[in-house]
């Protein structure tokens, strides 16, 4: 394991039986687990009772622009990488009913959402989806003003972190330095060999959490065939990105003719900034009934690939493909560490196997900064 986590605590061995009493103890607090289930011809994070939830004996192949489930030649539990769902939607959700407003008589109320939070449990988060969360804390809690419902999702989580033992072909998360070995933001890590896993603390929840499942002491060879196991994740991976001087090299690029090339093949459809783990634009919406007397107001997910997300009086400044995909990428590998000191990817390969036209971000970094 690596070194911060040692610090924390020592490495035991639990059994698929020890995760399956570890979700169930996380139940009986009152948390929702949240975890990996098949649905859709996908992988997706859903509400999960225990292991005979997840998605036992299948991964999942990817490329640009392709996505499709197979099964494995064993029943490993966490066998695969990512896939178009990423932890934000529970964290910073698509839709969020900010008030209603009721005339009724001539008098009018308004009505605040009074849902509680929800106290989730995250089963099976990746190293770069850790980084991920750590950016939206960045941009949600420690900026100059907190996110309310940010702030009461994130409060009390629990994270059940899987370390990556293999790596789909359109990972670069060791390139962008967020993976794939697990080493901060958890309070449990788990890496799966055969019919366990080594499993270590990250907090003192996370002790408390091991603490209440059977397990054993972890001897010195789990421990290295753990180590070697995310080694080899990151010996598989064929796409980088050069993060050296980045931000200001992108800048100098910024008329490079590469970006009419790139926009002759985007399609604007915005699955790129869904799929993401780290964009966070939103927009807020107004609806009313049609008798007239209730009116809502929601926030919703957005996109900067939509025309309308850069409307202000006279129109939107954004009115080609070309300067709305020159936005996204730039504010995320460039403007964003001027804004934040951190990059806003951190090498999931979301955007690359969800994009319909097959764009390689990786790719386009790389002729950009070279043209620039």
């Amino acid at each position: 394991m690596s070194e911060p986590d040692a610090k924390r605590g020592t490495a035991v061995w639990v059994s698929r039986a020890g995760l399956n009493q570890l979700i169930a103890n996380l139940k009986a607090q009152g948390y929702q687990v949240v975890g990996p289930r098949i649905a859709d011809g996908a992988i997706v994070y859903d509400a999960i009772e225990g292991i005979s939830d997840l998605p036992s004996g299948w991964t999942e192949q990817q490329e640009a622009g392709t996505y499709r489930l197979r099964r494995r030649d064993d029943d490993a539990l966490f066998g695969y990488n990512l896939g178009p769902q990423s932890w934000k939607k529970f964290l910073h959700p698509p839709l969020l009913r900010f008030f209603a407003a009721e005339r009724n008589n001539g008098e009018l109320r308004i009505l605040p959402s009074t849902e509680p939070a929800p106290r989730y449990a995250l089963l099976g988060v990746r190293a770069c989806e850790l980084a991920a969360i750590q950016v939206l804390d960045r941009v949600f809690l420690k900026d100059a003003f907190v996110e309310p419902n940010y702030a009461s999702r994130r409060r009390d989580l629990v994270v059940i972190a899987v370390q990556c033992t293999r790596a789909a072909p359109t990972c670069f998360c060791r390139s962008m330095g967020t993976g794939p070995a697990v080493r901060s933001g958890f309070d449990v890590a788990l890496t799966e060999l055969g019919e366990g896993f080594v499993a270590q603390a990250g907090t003192e929840r996370g002790e408390q959490l091991l603490g209440s499942v059977e397990r054993a002491p972890a001897d010195e060879e789990l421990i290295r065939q753990a180590q070697e196991a995310v080694e080899q994740a990151a010996a598989q991976m064929v796409r980088r990105i050069e993060t050296q001087d980045l931000a200001r090299r992108l800048q100098e690029a910024l008329e490079s003719p590469h970006w009419d090339d790139v926009a002759r093949r985007c399609l604007a459809c915005g699955n790129c900034t869904m799929v993401c783990p780290t964009c966070f634009c939103t927009t807020v919406e107004d609806t009313s009934n049609v008798r007239g007397n209730r009116a809502e107001r929601w926030r919703k997910w957005d996109s900067c690939f939509t025309e309308s997300f850069s409307y202000i009086h006279g129109g939107s400044v954004r009115t080609s493909v070309r300067s709305r995909y020159r936005q996204w990428l730039t504010h995320k590998l460039s403007w964003w560490v001027d804004q934040f000191d951190m990059f806003g990817c951190v090498g999931c390969g979301r955007c690359i196997t969800w994009c319909p036209a097959g764009i390689d971000l990786t790719q386009e970094v790389s002729k950009l900064v070279a043209s620039g």
